[in-house]
């Protein structure tokens, strides 16, 4: 039965920036900024809870946060090590359960209804890998417990950092009702002031809402919101779903004109943060794609294919500096840049972590 799942969302804490504090102890307790440097035009990858109390958040020029939060120490990040460590949290995942939907290297869904260790309750369980995480990784990570993906993730982020939430079926209309706005999967800014513009500020007003008026408003999305509101979420948990595609992407803490070196700044870590999720999924692709969003809410993509499959973030960002310096938009402004590779193949582990140059060279030299 549907509300008799036993769902888990767990998500690390401040995952790059509490790495960086657990390996170098100097770190504990300072805020914490894992990026560019404020001096090279760089930005904000991730950060500290301590540096978000000065407003700092990932995307971010660095230059702003240094003017926010002058005593910050800016740390570059090392991926690699944040690879490892996300394969670390994975094994202790697999060890409850094979449910297991990674997000990205800090998050996951697990599907715990029937878990290797026959724990009864998913809260215990959840408990159970948390503490797991601590003891062996020092990390702290936030779990939320339901019965479905929406309500787990929902709740992971409800008493962050080390956190963990439980919304049971009797709970949930009231937890949704109470909710802020912007909390909801799908509203980000633009949607956000769309539904505040109409006096929607809570699950509660979002739920007064029809289904006809929804699906007017916002589409096909307006059904989404309607199930959301009432807490209907059926997806499962896919641990062996196919990937069509490996991105991520950003909405600008401002916005910026093509021009703007800070562009090309946040498209290189952006193009990292693609190359870590591609190489977790032990995948090459072969199609490269910029997305931007602008100012007037219009959006285009620009796409390559290269002839060899890639995975390493120095080829992704050629490619995608190739797209942006032909990118001819002057009378607009940006304020979402995404990045995503398709056309997927699979690569064996000793790829993983290798140029263009030296896949090919290993296999040329193989023949």
């Amino acid at each position: 039965m549907y509300e008799n799942r036993k769902i888990i969302h767990i998500d690390m804490d401040a995952f790059y920036a509490s790495v960086e504090q657990r390996d170098n102890p100097r770190l504990k307790g300072k805020a914490v900024i894992v990026g560019g440097s404020p001096n090279s035009r760089g930005v904000v990858a991730t950060c500290s809870y301590e540096a978000r109390k000065y407003g700092i958040h990932s995307a971010m020029p660095s230059r702003i946060a240094y003017n926010r939060c002058p005593y910050a120490v800016f740390v570059r990040p090392r991926f690699e090590v944040y690879h490892k460590v996300s394969q670390h949290i994975r094994e202790i995942f697999y060890r409850y359960t094979d449910l297991v939907e990674p997000l990205s290297l800090d998050e996951a869904f697990l599907d715990v209804t029937n878990n290797k260790k026959n724990i009864k309750y998913a809260t215990e369980v959840a408990r159970m890998i948390k503490d797991d995480i601590l003891r062996e990784i020092g990390l702290t990570s936030s779990a939320g417990v339901s019965y479905n993906k929406l309500l787990a993730k929902l709740a992971s982020d409800y008493e962050k950092p080390n956190g963990l939430t439980v919304i049971t079926p009797e709970k949930s209309q009231e937890f949704l009702d109470k909710l802020p706005i912007n909390k909801f999967f799908g509203v980000g800014k633009v949607t956000g002031k769309t539904l505040k513009n109409l006096g929607i500020n809570t699950g509660y007003d979002l739920r007064q809402l029809n289904l006809y008026d929804l699906e007017k408003i916002f589409k096909s999305r307006g059904y989404s919101f309607y199930q959301f509101a009432r807490g209907i979420d059926y997806r499962p948990v896919e641990p062996q779903r196919i990937r069509k595609s490996v991105g991520a992407e950003t909405t600008l803490d401002h916005n910026l004109n093509i021009e703007d070196e800070d562009v090309a700044n946040i498209l290189s870590d952006i193009c990292e943060e693609v190359s870590e999720r591609i190489k977790a999924c032990k995948k090459l692709g072969k199609t490269i794609t910029l997305k931007m969003k602008f100012d007037d809410f219009t959006q285009i993509t620009r796409s390559i294919s290269v002839e060899h499959p890639i995975n390493n973030h120095i080829d992704i960002r050629v490619n995608i500096y190739n797209l942006l310096k032909n990118v001819n938009i002057k009378d607009k402004q940006i304020r979402l840049l995404g990045v995503s590779l398709s056309n997927l193949t699979d690569i064996k582990e000793e790829y993983s972590n290798i140029t263009l140059f030296e896949y090919m060279n290993n296999q040329y030299n193989s023949v």
